[in-house]
């Protein structure tokens, strides 16, 4: 048998495989040993050089210690640390590295904030389908079937005869019809309307619409509530005055300016609901009376946030999203 001394080769390499605390030295101590110019491998292509009849007894040793090499080297890895760090030390009072860390969208924080203050009056918060029929969208809504909103430019229509609601009204009437008054909801939800796209205009945006009905609900609730709700939104010594104005819904009807700098901004409509609505909701206009009122979610965002183009509430830009968090 060729003179090899397999016990003390085992020996050795154990000891080198033993004393290794990375795996890069373990790959080392492979490479050494088992790679292609390694001790054990040339001890493999001796075989075939070997005398015939110690040829078997000499493969089986080679064979022995290359498993027992193998094994060893398998056990150690799962051990050792996957790189060297000798000169590394932790200091656990570091702080860690913190994720990025989403927010609420600004749309999203301005009707929680809104909503908030409205159930702080007692309201509830409901919502709605956004693909509606025309009775619940206009006709429910006392808008006569020749008014202008009704027409194609100023509405979207399916296929099959449904729309895009253009107001969220269209809850208010759902839920009267399914509950009896009292009632003090806010309706806030998407709406769409074929708009050209501006700084100022979009053919998708946001309202929060509210309706308080019972037995005596005045014209002075309304503005109590409206003065309440304005003043926590912007501060308590905004001034706001009322204007005449028409909606078909709503009798009399009322749009709302705030003092903002040197002039005033309209940012709200309102007013008394118009008998027709109670009607087409199933309720008798002569013993209930109440209250409307509609704002547009994006123009109090744009005011209180100083954005100035109603699409960059759309475009998704991480810097601009970020000054929300």
């Amino acid at each position: 048998m060729a003179n090899v001394n397999f016990d003390q080769l085992e020996r050795e390499v154990c000891a080198a495989i033993q004393g290794a605390s990375t795996e890069a030295e373990l790959e080392e101590i492979r490479v050494r040993y088992l790679g292609k110019k390694g001790n054990i491998t040339g001890l493999l292509k001796q075989i075939g050089s070997v005398a015939l009849d110690e040829r078997r007894v000499f493969g089986e040793k080679v064979n022995q210690l290359k498993n027992t090499v193998e094994t060893f080297l398998a056990e150690k890895k799962s051990q050792v640390s996957p790189s060297t760090l000798k000169d590394f030390h932790f200091d656990p009072t570091l702080p860690g590295i913190a994720p990025n860390v989403g927010s609420l969208h600004p749309i999203t924080q301005t009707i929680r904030e809104i909503s908030n203050i409205f159930v702080g009056l007692g309201f509830e918060v409901v919502d709605g389908r956004e693909i509606e029929t025309e009775f619940y969208n206009f006709t429910a809504l006392n808008i006569p079937k020749e008014h202008p909103s009704r027409d194609a430019f100023d509405t979207f229509y399916t296929a099959k005869g449904a729309l895009l609601r253009s107001q969220t009204s269209t809850v208010q009437v759902r839920e009267m019809e399914k509950r009896k008054p009292p009632l003090r909801i806010i309706a806030p939800g998407r709406v769409y309307r074929p708009d050209a796209v501006d700084a100022s205009h979009s053919f998708m945006f946001h309202q929060i619409e509210g309706l308080m009905v019972d037995g005596h609900t005045t014209f002075s609730d309304l503005k109590g509530v409206l003065h309440i709700f304005l003043r926590k939104l912007f501060g308590k010594d905004l001034q706001m005055r009322f204007r005449p104005h028409f909606f078909p819904f709503t009798e009399p009807s009322v749009e709302i300016d705030i003092r903002w700098g040197n002039r005033w901004l309209e940012v709200l409509g309102a007013g008394q609901v118009n008998p027709s609505v109670f009607k087409q909701a199933g309720y008798n206009p002569k013993n209930v009376q109440g209250f409307a009122f509609g704002v547009g979610v994006e123009r109090i965002a744009m005011l209180r946030h100083g954005i100035n183009d109603i699409r960059l509430f759309f475009e998704n830009h991480v810097k601009f999203l970020e000054q929300f968090q």
